[in-house]
């Protein structure tokens, strides 16, 4: 039970770090550095990802 919570937080990282990729690239045609933040925020999503344990 306690692994298919871990699954489904890993995968709400991961959703949430490519939904702040995909902001980020379309902010970097009009607006650098508000697409900056968004690299900076998928960064730290990107760290609690690799620290959650499988």
């Amino acid at each position: 039970m306690i692994k298919f919570f871990r699954s489904s937080q890993v995968n709400s990282l991961q959703k949430k770090y490519d939904r702040l990729m995909k902001e980020a690239y379309e902010l970097s045609k009009s607006n650098p550095d508000e697409s900056l933040r968004k690299q900076k925020e998928a960064q730290e999503v990107k760290r609690k990802l690799i620290a959650t344990p499988l």
